[in-house]
């Protein structure tokens, strides 16, 4: 298992790298244009994977975290580029997280995002006017207008406020001792399948960290495992790491990661004639952990939507 400080380098480089990436407004065509090229639907990895090669960004870019990570300023932009185009009706998106565009989307033209931005937060600003001068605190708000706050920090998901819960599980994961992250990893492992997990000896790993039979139904085979915990990405290299180590040692090879992974490691990952590697990074870990309800308690609300009908009252006053 690695654990790795972010690279942070000195202050005007970083800063005159993120001085490179463009502003999420100007984000939002190129996000829309990908996810239709993609064939108008697609995961946020897959997405962001399309936006990063249109736009040619280099691994350091792609590797600048936002503030004190553990997300990289490209999410963080990413993230907001999705949300305004949801709040746009130019995407959507399922509980799964996977985005679609919308008959608007398909049809919008570029000269048209510019007006629906600024009528898209125009009304959240009324929205949230409405919501400050209403002092009475009785009625409770929908959970549609909650999501679609843009005083939100989407710095690591798809729905803004929905993922506010995953920097604070990823910083609880960062701080944890190399033997619990193990112990974790392993947990973690079996309740989604694994019938084994054994970490390797510590010295000794020849660059894995542990060794699993996978069981699906009828069938099983070995995985080679390895785990990062890292702020920011991890590049190609690692995948070919494991890849080395793998030999003899797995069928498959498995790299989870609290950070994310950049869009070379992804596309060196599923290469034509090399082992496969799956990727987990800390967005899917997060997922993981709470589908299986490791460290994280999940509770469902439910939220009243009022609506007032004035032609209630308007048939009262009718003789």
């Amino acid at each position: 298992m690695q654990v790795q400080e972010p690279e942070r380098g000195d202050g005007a480089g970083q800063g005159n790298l993120i001085a490179q990436l463009p502003p999420y407004t100007d984000l939002l065509w190129p996000t829309l244009q990908a996810l239709i090229a993609l064939g108008g639907s697609a995961s946020n990895n897959e997405l962001d994977s399309a936006v990063v090669e249109r736009q040619e960004w280099s691994p350091e870019l792609q590797g600048i975290l936002h503030g004190d990570g553990p997300g990289t300023e490209v999410e963080y932009r990413l993230a907001w580029a999705r949300t305004y185009l949801k709040g746009m009706g130019l995407i959507a998106n399922s509980r799964r997280a996977v985005w679609t565009v919308t008959k608007r989307g398909r049809e919008a033209a570029e000269p048209e995002l510019r007006p629906l931005l600024t009528a898209f937060t125009a009304e959240k600003r009324r929205k949230r006017l409405s919501r400050k001068s209403n002092t009475s605190g009785a009625q409770a708000l929908p959970l549609a207008d909650l999501n679609s706050d843009a005083g939100a920090d989407p710095s690591c998901g798809d729905s803004v406020d929905a993922t506010a819960w995953k920097p604070a599980l990823l910083d609880a994961i960062l701080r944890m001792s190399p033997t619990g992250f193990e112990r974790l990893t392993q947990r973690l492992l079996r309740e989604a399948g694994f019938s084994s997990a054994t970490i390797t000896s510590r010295g000794t790993d020849g660059g894995i960290d542990g060794l699993g039979m996978c069981q699906i139904s009828l069938l099983s085979f070995a995985v080679a495992f390895q785990c990062k915990r890292v702020s920011g990405s991890v590049g190609a290299g690692a995948i070919r790491e494991l890849r080395g180590a793998m030999a003899g040692r797995g069928e498959k090879g498995l790299l989870i990661t609290t950070g994310t992974f950049t869009s070379e490691a992804r596309a060196e990952s599923r290469r034509d004639g090399a082992p496969p590697v799956d990727l987990i990074d800390g967005d899917r870990l997060c997922e993981l952990l709470k589908e299986h309800s490791l460290g994280v308690h999940t509770a469902t609300r439910v939220v009243e939507d009022v609506t007032v009908r004035a032609d209630f009252f308007a048939g009262l006053e009718s003789d």
